[in-house]
């Protein structure tokens, strides 16, 4: 699964990813799998991990560094949609705020000078 880190501790090894299927998070605790070490996880890098349900919750395991700050702004923008005036609290799904899941620039290929998109 792909994702996004939304909130990294590298003294514990732990981060918060927003899954692509916006789903559940996904929990990584630094559990010592193989993978990208915490230290390299930083909020808006987009990572490539496992995922299992154990009880009630999603773990992340084996994260891979797709792309280094790739939405560096995630996390402040659903915080921001999150503080919605109490009336649109009881307003239907149809008039909910949607938050883009946007890449901060396409990125050049390598060698061809053609742009791509990396995910």
């Amino acid at each position: 699964m792909f994702g996004v880190v939304l909130w990294s501790d590298q003294v514990r090894n732990r981060a918060v990813i927003w899954c692509e299927d916006h789903g559940d998070l996904a929990f990584f605790n630094g559990d010592g799998s193989a993978g990208i070490e915490n230290a390299e996880m930083e909020p808006g890098d987009l990572v490539q991990f496992d995922v299992r349900a154990d009880r009630n919750m999603r773990l992340a395991s084996k994260p891979r560094l797709v792309s280094s700050d790739e939405y560096p702004t995630l996390a402040r923008d659903l915080k921001q949609a999150g503080k919605l005036p109490e009336a649109a609290a009881t307003a239907d799904a149809a008039s909910s705020k949607i938050v883009a899941f946007e890449p901060k620039l396409a990125k050049p290929a390598p060698a061809t000078g053609k742009v791509r998109r990396v995910i």
